[in-house]
């Protein structure tokens, strides 16, 4: 075998390699750890997809309408999909319901979600919410 033959070799055999660690455990998954969203935990209310938030201090006003979770293939259980739920969808104390709502089955219960834009900024009434927390 030639040099260049070798060399091709070896060349295309540490591209294998490459692309075998990006399809590692952690590539295969279907879920990006960085990501903003998760769907198995976004719902959708009046067209826009909202994701919640975590330990955030609220209150949840006069009750909206229905938000759904649409199915979901992201939990890594390669077999399970999360199905459609329907939840009840409240306003949150001082915020549009175009920037956060929250989701329950009583006011009480409920858990606060923020609007996720395509711009991935978080708008500043629910930074403020999230500051005060």
């Amino acid at each position: 075998m030639s040099w260049v033959g070798s060399r091709a070799i070896v060349v295309g055999l540490a591209a294998v390699a490459v692309t075998a660690v990006g399809c590692g455990s952690k590539g295969s998954e279907g879920v990006d750890t960085n990501s903003e969203s998760v769907c198995a935990s976004d719902v959708i209310y009046e067209g826009r997809t909202y994701v919640k938030l975590s330990n955030v201090e609220f209150k949840a006003g006069r009750k909206l309408g229905t938000a759904t979770s649409p199915p979901c293939l992201d939990t890594n259980d390669q077999g399970a999909e999360v199905p459609e739920t329907s939840e009840n969808a409240y306003a949150v104390s001082g915020i549009s319901p175009d920037l956060a709502i929250a989701i329950g089955s009583s006011p009480e219960q409920a858990e606060a979600f923020r609007v996720l834009r395509s711009d991935k900024k978080i708008p500043s009434e629910v930074q403020e919410l999230i500051d005060g927390s």
